[in-house]
């Protein structure tokens, strides 16, 4: 971002396309994960096993598996995390990205893989 006016910064993640939007997903990963591919963080996917380090008291330090990422509003849905609706039933909550930290990822997708494993060969 160039502005370093707040509003005009909101106003350009607001309106970021997609294919922005979709960087703008990363979480911070945990100490043996960061050690192990050598980069600090790394987009959220479905299936990846997070850690809620920031937010209120009742959701904090729940862990559990990412159930959906919604990359328009940069939100997560996490196993276990509910809310109450007005009619009493749970529906999941979102959780912004910044707010976890990953322990475990999904290694199913061979591409997402290679990619951590290369950026930790082109430090070295």
């Amino acid at each position: 971002m160039v502005s370093s006016k707040a509003r005009v910064q909101r106003k350009k993640q607001a309106h970021a396309p997609l294919h922005v939007k979709r960087k703008m997903l990363s979480a911070h990963l945990s100490d043996e994960l960061s050690s192990k591919y050598g980069v600090r963080s790394a987009r959220v996917c479905k299936g990846d096993t997070v850690i809620v380090v920031r937010g209120n008291s009742d959701i904090r330090n729940i862990e559990g598996k990412v159930v959906s990422v919604y990359t328009k509003t940069g939100r997560v849905a996490i196993e276990g995390v509910t809310i109450k609706q007005a009619d009493g039933t749970d529906t999941e909550r979102p959780i912004h990205a910044s707010n976890l930290v990953i322990v475990k990822l999904n290694t199913e997708d061979q591409w997402r893989v290679e990619t951590l494993s290369k950026k930790k060969e082109a430090k070295e």
